[in-house]
C-alpha cells in the first residue's frame, strides 16, 4: 500500500509540474495588434493602446506605425495589419470587406502663424486662399502678415486632406502650388516657423500656432462636443471583416469603458 501511494502522489506532482509548464509558455505568448494609418488617429489610438494594457493588466500588445488614412486602409484590407487609422470616411474605392469601426470625433482648425493672428475666417475667405485666388496677406481682413501667402495641406493619402477638402472646399479645389505636408506635426512645426503660412490641424496639434474661428465659432473643444462648431469629422478604426478577438475586445472597450471615454474627452469628442 506504501508503494501503491507512493506511487500516485509521484504520478500526480508530476501532472502538476506539466500542468504548470504548459499554461505558463502559453501566457507569455500575449496577442499583438498590429496597427499602420492615420497621425490623426496615431495620439489618440497611442494613448487608448496604454490605457487598455493598464486596465486589462497587460494582457495585449501593440505596434502602432503611421503614414496616412490610406496606407492604414490599404494595410489592413491586405491583411498586413489588424487594425488600420483612417480620419476620413469610406470612399466608394475603398477595397470590400472591411469596416470603419467609428472611435470618436476630431476638429479641424485653420491655423497660422502666431505673430499673424486672424480672430475669425469666413467660408468665402478659407476658399479663396486654399485654392489660391487669393494670394496676399493684404488681401485677408484682419491678417497681420504682409506677403505672399504659403498654403501648407496634407499629401494626397491623407485623410485629413480629404476631410478638408469636403467639409470646407466644396466645390473648389485646392490650390496645386501648395505646400504638401505628410502629417499633423509637420504641418504645425511649419506654420511654427513661417510667418506666412496658413494650413490646418487636428485639436491636438494647437501647440504654437494661432487657431482662427470659422464662420464665427472657436475650433475648441467645447465647441466641438457641442456640435457648434462646423469643422467636425469621425476617426475610424478600421478592420478587415467585423472586428474579432483581441481587437474587437479593444473596441468595445474604447466605446464604452468610463476610462477609455475619460482619455477621448481630453482632446476629441469621445464616442457617442
Amino acid at each position: 500500500m506504501k508503494n501503491s501511494k507512493g506511487s500516485v502522489l509521484g504520478l500526480l506532482l508530476l501532472a502538476c509540474l506539466a500542468l504548470v509548464a504548459i499554461p505558463g509558455g502559453a501566457q507569455a505568448a500575449k496577442p499583438t495588434i498590429t496597427i499602420s494609418g492615420s497621425t490623426t488617429v496615431a495620439p489618440l489610438a497611442t494613448q487608448l493602446a496604454k490605457g487598455y494594457i493598464k486596465a486589462c493588466k497587460n494582457c495585449v500588445k501593440f505596434k502602432i506605425l503611421q503614414g496616412g488614412s490610406d496606407i492604414g486602409v490599404a494595410d489592413v484590407s491586405r491583411g498586413r495589419v489588424t487594425i488600420g487609422m483612417s480620419s476620413r470616411i469610406p470612399k466608394p474605392s475603398d477595397p470590400g470587406g472591411i469596416v470603419f469601426n467609428e472611435i470618436a470625433k476630431d476638429a479641424l482648425c485653420i491655423a497660422t502663424h502666431k505673430n499673424n493672428r486672424i480672430a475669425n475666417l469666413t467660408q468665402e475667405q478659407v476658399q479663396s486662399i486654399f485654392a489660391g485666388e487669393v494670394r496676399n496677406w493684404n488681401l485677408v481682413q484682419g491678417a497681420k502678415a504682409n506677403g505672399t501667402i504659403n498654403v501648407v495641406i496634407r499629401t494626397q493619402a491623407s485623410g485629413t486632406q480629404d476631410a478638408f477638402d469636403k467639409i470646407f472646399m466644396t466645390p473648389k479645389k485646392t490650390f496645386s502650388g501648395a505646400t504638401a505636408k505628410a502629417s499633423n506635426g509637420l504641418i504645425q512645426q511649419q506654420l511654427q516657423r513661417d510667418p506666412l503660412a496658413i494650413g490646418y490641424v487636428s485639436l491636438a496639434f494647437q501647440s504654437g500656432v494661432s487657431v482662427s474661428s470659422y464662420k464665427g465659432v472657436p475650433c475648441s473643444l467645447r465647441a466641438a462636443k457641442s456640435g457648434q462648431y462646423p469643422g467636425t469629422r469621425p476617426l475610424f478604426l478600421v478592420t478587415r471583416g467585423a472586428p474579432t478577438g483581441a481587437s474587437a475586445k479593444w473596441i468595445r472597450w474604447i466605446r464604452n469603458n468610463k476610462t477609455a471615454l475619460r482619455i477621448a474627452a481630453t482632446e476629441w469628442v469621445p464616442f457617442k
